[in-house]
């Protein structure tokens, strides 16, 4: 078992500049717009901002702006909050005694003390920060560096595949899948690998004709340029790429901004669906990793070039925003979930229920921190 963690500490100490620097580089812009997210609402609606940080623990650097705001760099950095006026904690846990003991004037800037409507607005906030950052930065890729596209051409056919049981032959070309049209050969690769194990209804250009293939993609685990393995659906196909097959379409802003939105939707889908399938027993939960993973991915991609370093930063913005919708105590959704009671009931629950909560939430976000590590640690021993 020593040996077990000493190799996935060499392993990621071996890479560790490289790994490092990309990965603070992308957590750092998705942190930041994150909590910019939370920071510029609150400001909107009159709450007084105490504190905003990139990080956690020791205060490394900062200063003062002339609100009174405190913008820092902590020592940890997997992470940021900011705390407003009448905060208890940095997840805004509310400060009982000091709450009472506020003069009109400060209640006036204090965030508890703002309508529900107002405090699920600023909470709301970051997530959606986290979503618009991800098209903005969609969008700019497509603008700047255009559409790849390559024909969905079938070039081979695997023997005893899916793609040979549904009647795939050389030179098909695939249009549409379930009435979705196909304009690339990664879009079709796209609605295959998450869709292992279901029917799907292919449009097909055989020659001068248009034909109708049903074919289930296998669910089969593949590895990547990096060697990292991943479960994907599989048709058996393979495109041979010529000369000249490879197009990048340039688009216009407008259709740059939808495909944008389009693609943070597919993000956000793909992901739901992941989690789903988690609890469902159709996926597994070793694809869950932490910062460790993250890392690794960010070295991993930043040896590509800038353009995929940033679009990773996108993926992840959306990841971080999802997270935090989730109904858990101290995430964003938990707040979301306290508001929505607070509403429903005309009242806020009692100190000790949101304590219980805030309890349990901090419980839950362990464990899964502790899980996620886990992973990161036999993936790291695995490669």
């Amino acid at each position: 078992m020593s040996e077990f963690f000493l190799h996935s500490f060499n392993t990621l100490s071996h890479g560790f500049i490289g790994y490092i620097i990309p990965f603070l580089f992308v957590l750092t812009i998705v942190v930041f717009f994150h909590e910019l997210g939370h920071f510029m609402v609150a400001r909107w609606v009159g709450v007084k901002v105490l504190t905003f940080s990139l990080g956690f623990g020791p205060e490394l650097a900062g200063f003062n702006d002339r609100h009174g705001t405190r913008w820092k760099i902590s020592a940890i950095p997997l992470g940021g909050y900011v705390k407003f006026f009448g905060d208890d904690t940095e997840a805004s846990t509310p400060a009982m005694e000091t709450l009472a003991a506020m003069t009109a004037e400060e209640r006036a800037g204090s965030f508890h003390h703002k309508s529900v409507g107002r405090r699920a607005a600023i909470v709301a906030a970051g997530p959606f920060a986290n979503f618009l950052l991800a098209i903005v930065i969609f969008t700019c890729l497509f603008t700047f560096f255009g559409k790849p596209s390559t024909t969905a051409r079938v070039d081979k056919v695997e023997a005893n595949s899916a793609a040979a049981a549904a009647g795939f032959q050389v030179g098909d070309v695939v249009t549409a899948i379930d009435g979705t049209t196909i304009g690339s050969f990664s879009d079709m690769q796209r609605i295959v690998s998450i869709h292992a194990g279901d029917t799907l209804a292919f449009t097909v250009k055989r020659g001068d004709s248009t034909v109708q293939l049903h074919g289930t993609p296998e669910l089969r685990e593949v590895k990547d340029p990096f060697g990292n393995s991943h479960r994907l659906g599989v048709l058996g196909i393979t495109r041979a790429t010529a000369p000249g097959d490879a197009v990048t379409e340039r688009v216009d802003p407008a259709t740059a901004l939808w495909l944008g939105v389009k693609e943070t939707w597919f993000v956000i889908d793909r992901t739901i669906a992941y989690i789903g399938g988690i609890f469902t027993g159709r996926e597994a939960a070793d694809q869950v990793g932490g910062p460790l993973r993250i890392a690794q991915i960010s070295g991993q991609v930043a040896t590509i070039g800038m353009a995929a370093l940033i679009h990773l930063a996108a993926v992840l913005s959306i990841s971080i925003g999802l997270l935090n919708l989730f109904p858990v105590p101290l995430l964003d959704g938990g707040h979301l979930l306290f508001y929505a009671v607070e509403a429903i009931r005309g009242r806020p629950l009692s100190e000790r229920a949101q304590e219980m909560g805030f309890r349990i939430g901090l419980g839950l976000v362990l464990m899964l921190m502790v899980f996620a590590t886990y992973n990161d640690i036999l993936h790291l021993a695995a490669s």
